[in-house]
């Protein structure tokens, strides 16, 4: 559904509700003013949340609804998963808050494929605890990855920095086998077209990474940077892709380098995330960048040792609501302006009459 016509639904997953995630969902929705911007609808309990609402001194108020397409603009929704009484035990994943944090998930995650709401935000999970119970991926993007039936990318962002990662929640001893030309080439190439399509840049220039130290000084220090990732880069280039490197990490991560491109690719998890926490912990965003569907997240994870003291900072969680909302109202935009766009003529006279014929592709 357009978002002409109606509120942007932002669904929300409560994560594990033993560490710190029904409080910046909380804090996020506190202003009264909130519901003028979106129409929140939390995958939660109502019991759960009155009590988490006291603890946090907080004044919230839900509508209490049995599915997502209940959801009333103006209102905090609440789908109401489970009426009975949940032991919060803070600081602890619990077997009972794991597997709420699986039903929470699940059952955004529906919504959203049943287009009852638009953009999915999910707060922080433990995700060792909940493969103990079934669920099948090392985390969240494995998982919307399974959903869609396409390869995302784990994308970090802020309005200055951007960083992907090419191999997230893998073991460090498997990152060089899981690197490839043809890879590395869909990855930027999937990049490029989120970056305009859903960030409005409308010619981007990506850094990559090397993986070695000092991208591999020409080989010395290994030499996956020649094998594999130059000629991607160049064979991109070539056809009219503005990525550039590979870079050395250790000293990439300054202002005035990060700056001068739209978004880095990085060739591991903490190659990317560690500098990106560091500059940017309390406003990133992480998001799932080539999927169908939006979903985002804060950049860090339960907090289970300041869960139930009131300390947790909201922002990040606040960030990636509206990151949501103002991609998917990008990707609306470029879709529609794709959409009805002139398409460029020329005139052809054949026998007097003018014939209006399709330019050739150059």
């Amino acid at each position: 559904m357009s978002s002409k016509h109606h509120k942007i639904r932002v669904g929300i997953s409560i994560g594990d509700f033993n560490g710190i995630g029904p409080e910046i969902i909380l804090k996020s929705l506190k202003d009264k003013s909130i519901t003028d911007f979106f129409t929140p609808v939390i995958f939660g309990s109502g019991k759960l949340f009155t009590y988490q609402k006291n603890v946090f001194k907080l004044q919230t108020n839900f509508n209490y609804i049995n599915s997502a397409k209940e959801a009333q603009s103006g209102k905090i929704n609440m789908v109401n998963l489970t009426k009975e009484n949940s032991n919060v035990e803070f600081g602890v994943p619990t077997e009972e808050s794991t597997k709420m944090a699986i039903d929470s998930l699940e059952s955004a995650t529906q919504a959203l494929l049943d287009n009852e709401i638009d953009v999915i935000v999910t707060a922080p999970i433990n995700k060792d605890e909940m493969m103990k119970y079934g669920f099948a991926h090392a985390g969240h993007t494995g998982y919307f990855e399974e959903k869609a039936g396409k390869k995302a990318i784990m994308f970090m962002v802020t309005n200055d920095l951007k960083v992907a990662v090419s191999t997230h929640h893998i073991p460090v001893a498997e990152i060089a086998q899981n690197i490839s030309k043809e890879k590395l080439k869909k990855q930027i190439t999937q990049l490029t077209k989120t970056l305009k399509e859903d960030f409005c840049i409308e010619k981007p220039k990506i850094a990559v990474l090397g993986l070695n130290p000092h991208a591999g000084d020409g080989g010395v220090i290994g030499k996956e940077e020649i094998e594999i990732i130059e000629p991607a880069i160049k064979e991109l280039f070539n056809n009219g892709t503005l990525a550039f490197g590979p870079y050395p990490a250790d000293s990439f991560f300054q202002p005035e380098k990060y700056k001068a491109f739209d978004a880095v690719l990085a060739m591991y998890h903490d190659q990317g995330l560690a500098p990106f926490k560091t500059i940017a912990y309390e406003e990133g965003v992480n998001y799932s960048a080539g999927l169908p569907f939006i979903r985002t997240s804060p950049d860090h994870g339960v907090a289970y040792d300041i869960a139930g003291k009131n300390r947790a900072d909201e922002r990040s969680f606040s960030e990636a609501i509206f990151t949501a909302i103002h991609i998917f109202k990008n990707r609306e935009e470029y879709h529609d302006l794709m959409s009805n766009r002139l398409r460029p003529k020329a005139a052809h006279v054949n026998n007097g009459i003018d014939e209006d014929l399709p330019m050739e592709n150059n």
